[in-house]
């Protein structure tokens, strides 16, 4: 077994990948211009980072956009059948929309803090 104690890096971390991983990591190399693979995974661990999206905010949006798509359809159908659009129809589609922005908005303040 080789002496360790003189190398720069002297504790070995070992992972195992199959063909596609091993693929897909030649290729990300070769896109950052990097030919050491040891060079290239320590790069990664040390100064990369996995983001995980959990944002609820999201989530509540989709829904409420489904809701608002309900409701904006049903006043289409009303316009269809009698040719009038009544104040209080545009009235909420105008709050259907400044709720779909504000939900935007509060996403974007969420993303903008991710580091």
């Amino acid at each position: 077994m080789p002496d360790n104690r003189n190398r720069k890096r002297p504790i070995q971390v070992k992972f195992f990948v199959d063909e596609k991983e091993q693929a897909l990591i030649k290729k990300k190399m070769e896109q950052a211009g990097i030919e050491n693979m040891s060079a290239y995974i320590r790069k990664m661990v040390i100064d990369g980072y996995v983001v995980k999206l959990d944002m609820p905010e999201l989530r509540e949006l989709t829904l409420r956009m489904k809701s608002i798509s309900n409701s904006e359809n049903q006043i289409a159908k009303r316009v269809n059948s009698t040719g009038n659009i009544y104040e209080e129809d545009i009235e909420e589609i105008k709050k259907n929309q400044e709720e779909i922005y504000e939900g935007i908005r509060k996403i974007l303040i969420s993303l903008s803090k991710i580091k």
